[in-house]
């Protein structure tokens, strides 16, 4: 129960009524007459997800987060279409069992994944790897070779053909983060609208389409305990679409850290996976196993980081306007207003402005 906590206040639902719900659907689930338990997945910072225990089989339910949230960015019905496929070709993604869009259940659309274990690694070094020295470096390894497999699914074959529309999709994200960001901003960066431009001027002309993930990065993965080379899970699946590969390479580098970061940087990556003296690969020995592993050119690497940086601006935003209005009372959302004119700097320096 290490990973779960009791289901915080404010995210309750009515556990009868997801029983209700259930009662005709367990043969799906081959869970028999058990009754279950429910608690919740603390971590994570935007969808809310809950272990439903039957007793002798778990299953993960996720739903959006609290309050008003744009559809595109929290989407199950689209997670649950993927998961309820990729898993035939990509075993790292869950399998998805059932989707339900009645908000009478538990009060916004939700579905059921299978339950993985292992460990997710985020603010420090769980205890599982503490005794492996090379942990750090060979999950690193298996988070690019996953990334780079990933990517070499067929989508047609498994019916995921109509996911997304890849042409001008790199466009489309510079478009849409900037919208965002006006509607989200609770105070006026004037960077970011520098960035902006930035990014329409110097967008690459790549061709190549495949599955994205839109949210790659170390704390979306599960890790086996006893062999950090190998991982056990994927998460976080409700932006998947086709589009430009190198999107979630950047997005990876994202949240990465170098030793040779500016302080700043590393005080914002140190809020997704730990820094300092862990033997991780650097991000340029990540994004050389990326290439051998996948054959593909790079070489553009500073402008999907820096997209990648400005789109997290915008995804912070957007979560700590939700703590702003009160419509989360998630106290680690609190300091994130004062993180947001980091990243734009971030953004700015990786783009050379």
């Amino acid at each position: 129960m290490s990973d779960t906590i009791d289901v915080r206040n404010d995210e309750r639902f009515d556990a009868q009524k997801l029983a209700d719900y259930l009662a005709d659907k367990r043969d799906i689930l081959e869970v028999g007459d058990a009754p279950f338990s429910i608690r919740q997945f603390g971590g994570g910072m935007a969808n809310l997800t809950y272990e439903i225990d039957f007793g002798e089989k778990q299953f993960v339910l996720r739903r959006p987060p609290l309050g008003p949230v744009a559809k595109s960015a929290h989407d199950m019905g689209r997670e649950y279409k993927v998961l309820s496929r990729l898993y035939q070709k990509f075993p790292l993604a869950p399998r998805a069992y059932l989707f339900c869009d009645d908000h009478d259940v538990i009060g916004a659309d939700f579905f059921i994944m299978a339950r993985h274990y292992g460990a997710v690694v985020r603010k420090s070094m769980p205890v599982a790897f503490q005794a492996m020295p090379e942990a750090p470096k060979q999950m690193s390894t298996a988070l690019a070779e996953a990334l780079a497999d990933f990517h070499a699914v067929d989508y047609k074959e498994i019916g995921l053909g109509d996911l997304g529309k890849p042409e001008g999709f790199i466009s489309r994200q510079i478009e849409g983060w900037h919208r965002r960001w006006h509607k989200a901003k609770h105070e006026e960066i004037p960077l970011m609208d520098t960035l902006y431009e930035w990014l329409k001027e110097n967008e690459p002309q790549n061709t190549i389409a495949t599955l994205v993930h839109n949210d790659y990065k170390l704390d979306n993965v599960m890790v086996n305990t006893a062999d950090p080379r190998q991982l056990e899970a994927i998460f976080d699946w409700d932006m998947c679409t086709l589009g430009d590969p190198m999107s979630d390479v950047g997005t990876l580098m994202t949240y990465w850290s170098d030793p040779d970061d500016p302080p700043y940087m590393k005080m914002l990556a140190a809020n997704f996976l730990p820094v300092g003296d862990y033997n991780f690969l650097t991000r340029q020995e990540m994004m050389a196993v990326y290439a051998e592993r996948s054959g593909r050119d790079i070489s553009d690497l500073n402008f999907y980081h820096a997209l990648g940086l400005f789109r997290l601006t915008v995804i912070l935003a957007q979560i700590y306007i939700r703590y702003v209005r009160g419509q989360t009372q998630d106290k680690r959302f609190a300091a994130l207003g004062q993180m947001l004119p980091l990243l734009v700097q971030s953004s700015a320096d990786v783009a050379g402005l």
